[in-house]
């Protein structure tokens, strides 16, 4: 249980303000493959360091002036606290390089199709780890991703490993981030302050051997944008972390599929990748499985 000074209690209905940081946040995801692609020529593992590197200065300003830099050291003086927020930061690290390397290598729909499924992944794993009950419309809902799924498979002849790491990174991230006991905030500074040290000796060591992009790279031009990573990735987060505190879980449940429809779109229409009928129809199964899932949340969010 969270005490009040971490993290205060949060009313279950939604407010315009509410709506508006968390529409701001998923419009903002939905159009990142755009500057990735603008970056595709840096390896993710460089563009990933600078993510970190970039976000902890925007992300410090932002809690000095919410005055709650005290949570943080509290954390870093709590051993289980500070263990937690290891494994969360070495999750979404692991999300970061994924997604960076789906947009960059031409795979951007298998990057929206990990987060299409992503919800149900998480009920997955509630049910598992958590011996959360289903329901019918998440158990038919699983079963019609799993589908979806086996098709992409035997179209491509493997996994769709890609769709899977972003899913399930994703959903182990939200799943241990529960319990660490600080506001969202405060727990994306820690983290980013955990990997500003490998991060930085990273950046230093392909700087050192030639390769890195601030130095070596096309001058300005990269300077900017992997400062601009920086913004692209606190802004979004903080944004969507103070959206999802003044609305219900129904109305996020609703509004977490506007960023991957939106990659989806790109995808298609911007980088022309390959979209025949085989994925057509594993992404029809993917649809029906999502609506299906939200089906009682619509229901709710229509009887408010």
């Amino acid at each position: 249980m969270m005490s009040d000074e971490i993290a205060p209690a949060v009313k279950n209905e939604d407010s315009a303000r509410g709506f508006a940081f968390a529409f701001a946040a998923y419009f903002m995801w939905g159009f990142l493959p755009l500057y990735l692609k603008l970056v595709a020529h840096i390896s993710p593992m460089e563009v990933v360091a600078h993510r970190v590197i970039w976000s902890l200065p925007i992300t410090a300003v932002i809690l000095l002036l919410l005055k709650r830099g005290g949570d943080v050291w509290k954390a870093i003086r709590t051993p289980s606290m500070l263990g937690m927020a290891l494994v969360t930061a070495s999750l979404v690290t692991i999300n970061w390089l994924v997604y960076v390397y789906a947009i960059t290598s031409g795979h951007a729909l298998q990057g929206a199709l990990g987060y299409y499924i992503n919800p149900l992944i998480s009920v997955l794993i509630g049910a598992i780890l958590l011996k959360e009950r289903m329901m019918l419309p998440q158990k038919v809902a699983i079963l019609l991703a799993a589908i979806a799924v086996a098709i992409l498979t035997y179209d491509a002849g493997g996994l769709p490993w890609i769709s899977l790491a972003l899913a399930f990174s994703w959903g182990f991230y939200a799943f241990f981030r529960k319990t660490l006991p600080i506001g969202p905030n405060q727990g994306f500074f820690l983290e980013i302050l955990i990997l500003s040290v490998p991060a930085c000796l990273y950046i230093l060591f392909v700087e050192m051997s030639g390769t890195g992009h601030m130095v070596n790279g096309n001058g300005a031009s990269d300077i900017g944008l992997l400062i601009f990573s920086g913004i692209a990735t606190a802004i979004p987060l903080m944004s969507y972390a103070n959206g999802a505190k003044l609305l219900r879980l129904s109305t996020i449940g609703m509004m977490q599929y506007i960023a991957p429809t939106m990659v989806f779109i790109t995808a298609v229409f911007v980088f022309h990748e390959p979209f025949g009928q085989t994925k057509f129809i594993a992404f029809l199964f993917i649809w029906a499985g999502l609506i299906t899932y939200s089906w009682p949340m619509i229901r709710e969010y229509r009887n408010r």
